[in-house]
């Protein structure tokens, strides 16, 4: 099960190297596969890997180096100041000076021996750190954007244990989300930084916090107008054709504002087989509007269904990914963009979990508003038809986060939570999914009560909390379509995900900017202007349902491949009898066949790690 991994295999990724002569070894590894690299002042390599040249910029001053790298609006001037900065102060100076830059971006710095690298607020970027250890040399740490290149270059074996965590129902609960693979190999957590100090020891800490909710809807709409126009101008200016989803409003709003600048911009709306899907009749409303956009819509009939090649897949991703299932559906139109010349894709990914954020945010304004959240709690309650007894009983429910993690391990075998189940609380409960062995089960209980002590939630309450943890899993969605993207040549950018557009929206008053009343209130005034009038005020949402059903129905034979031979089975982690009868079903999209997406998420992700190119030599 233990493949080699071809670093020159991967379109993208970088190495951080701390500046000591124990790294040398996992420096020429890394070097014997990069196509550029950057060295520290005392001539060590500091930064190594692939990357697109005008994707980094670097300032010096004296002994001091900063690299921005990503997609970003810092110029080689302003990279000269904050390295000037950080020579007269120290690493700390970048939790400021990071806070004025718009984008999304990795930044890695190098003073006085001393190395600093961070992602985003949310894991859109991320940084992984391991140990490695030299012949003959004292344990050092490096860090890189990607898991498997680490695990690669310290020779990291496989984490049966962690892999059976992965089994999961709707997803890893923070803080064990998004962890990888390999024992050995750690991520930082988002808004953390990563300091390697001069003798090669990893640490990390907080950097960023989330701002306190407190800017009214007015003022926090004007905010998000600017940092979000920003967002998208710092990625289409210089450029003549860029591309775009248009589907959803949060879409929407990202091809309008594209639209403003200079570039050419080429828009794709995929339509749904479900008939009550609308986003072409919105698509095309919106584009006549603007009188200026090419649009292209893909028939339902061209569009892959839920589960499609999921038996062939081979991308390259550093985790097992849920957007595994439907893979081919959602990257046929950066495939389209790719093929029509577009180095660069904007999507709206990260609008759902920002701009219509969640009721659990009532929580904490139950004791300061009790009216004005009684109210809301009813308009939920008749929306989404909760049973009034439950969404009372959860909202009045003060137990701590670490407990209900409590809960979750020990109830991995228990039912699901109910369809009518309130979502008002830390988090739906997860569960080991019914093929599950019981040494898997064992495992992730293991996993989940080990990390217990530490446990913190990802925010400041229930709805923080979820809010964070949600943006957390959908941005890691994301990371993964650009990694799918990359041998396209092809940049995947969703602004939503961007630190300053983050801090924008979680700044809003909770009860302007969640409402059961209105259809995402923030983005509709942000985009007075932007996007037209007609379009603007829209309250739908086109839903995929329709796509899994007929998907699970059309694809059985591919779900049923995926059982012969599985990788999982072989590591003792599902009953692939089990499994297959499961896939034999008839199953709801609503209530049952969910619980397929992260096992295939992991056997695809196996699979095709055993299909990699082998490394010059082999």
């Amino acid at each position: 099960m233990e493949e080699t991994l071809s670093l020159s295999a991967l379109s993208s990724w970088f190495v951080v190297l701390p500046d000591t002569d124990a790294a040398t070894t996992v420096a020429a590894k890394a070097l014997s596969h990069a196509s550029h690299s950057l060295r520290h002042a005392s001539g060590r390599p500091w930064l190594v890997g692939r990357w697109a040249a005008q994707s980094v910029v670097v300032g010096a001053h004296g002994q001091t180096r900063v690299a921005v790298l990503g997609e970003h609006s810092v110029t080689p001037r302003e990279a000269r100041r904050a390295a000037e900065a950080t020579a007269t102060a120290s690493l700390t100076a970048l939790d400021r000076l990071s806070t004025t830059w718009a984008g999304s971006f990795h930044l890695v710095a190098s003073s006085g021996g001393r190395v600093r690298a961070q992602g985003g607020v949310v894991d859109l970027r991320r940084v992984f750190y391991a140990d490695a250890t030299p012949p003959a040399s004292a344990r050092v740490s490096v860090a890189s954007d990607r898991a498997d290149v680490l695990a690669e270059l310290v020779g990291a074996g496989l984490d049966e244990r962690r892999l059976a965590l992965e089994l999961l129902t709707l997803g890893v609960p923070h803080p064990l989300s998004g962890s990888p693979q390999w024992r050995g190999v750690h991520a930082l957590r988002g808004g953390h930084c990563l300091t390697l100090d001069a003798d090669g020891r990893a640490r990390s800490r907080r950097w960023w916090s989330p701002p306190d909710p407190d800017v009214p809807l007015a003022e926090g709409a004007g905010r998000l107008r600017e940092v979000l126009t920003a967002a998208v101008d710092l990625r289409t200016r210089g450029r003549d054709l860029v591309t775009t989803d248009l589907g959803g409003l949060d879409s929407t709003a990202v091809c309008c504002a594209a639209a403003r600048g200079a570039a050419k911009v080429v828009a794709y709306t995929a339509a749904l087989h479900d008939e009550l899907g609308d986003d072409v009749h919105w698509a095309r409303q919106t584009v006549q509007a603007l009188g200026t956009v090419e649009h292209h819509v893909v028939p339902a009939e061209d569009t892959a269904l839920t589960f499609d090649g999921i038996d062939t897949l081979q991308d390259i991703l550093d985790t097992p990914s849920m957007l595994t299932v439907d893979r081919n559906r959602r990257m046929h139109l950066v495939g389209l963009a790719a093929a029509r010349g577009s180095g660069l894709h904007l999507t709206g990914l990260g609008g759902d979990e920002l701009l219509a954020g969640t009721p659990a945010r009532l929580h904490a304004s139950i004791s300061a508003h009790p009216f004005h959240t009684l109210r809301d709690v009813r308009g939920y309650a008749a929306k989404y038809q909760w049973p009034r007894r439950k969404v009372l009983r959860q909202l009045v429910d003060r137990r701590s986060y670490r407990a209900w993690l409590a809960r979750v391990a020990r109830d991995l075998t228990g039912p699901a939570a109910a369809a009518d189940e309130p979502l008002l609380d830390w988090a739906v409960p997860p569960r080991m999914p019914p093929w599950a062995t019981p040494e898997a089960v064992a495992a992730a209980r293991e996993l989940l009560l080990t990390c217990l002590p530490d446990a913190e939630p990802r925010g400041r309450g229930h709805g923080e909390h979820r809010e964070l943890a949600a943006m957390d899993g959908i941005s890691q969605w994301t990371r993964h379509i650009g990694q799918m993207a990359a041998p396209l040549g092809i940049t995947v950018a969703a602004p939503y995900y961007d630190d300053r557009v983050v801090e924008a929206c979680l700044a809003v008053r909770a009860p302007d900017r969640i409402t059961p009343w209105r259809y995402k209130p923030l983005i509709v005034e942000a985009t007075r202007g932007i996007v037209p009038e007609a379009v603007r005020t829209r309250g739908t949402k086109a839903n995929a349902t329709f796509e899994e059903e007929t998907g699970l129905r059309r694809h059985r034979g591919r779900l049923l491949a995926l059982c012969e031979e599985s990788r999982l089975g072989r590591l003792g982690l599902i009953d692939v009898d089990a499994l297959r009868e499961w896939c034999r079903r008839s199953l709801s999209a609503e209530t049952e066949s969910y619980l397929l997406h992260p096992t295939v998420a992991c056997e695809v992700w196996l699979r095709s790690r055993e299909m990699m190119p082998a490394p010059p030599g082999c």
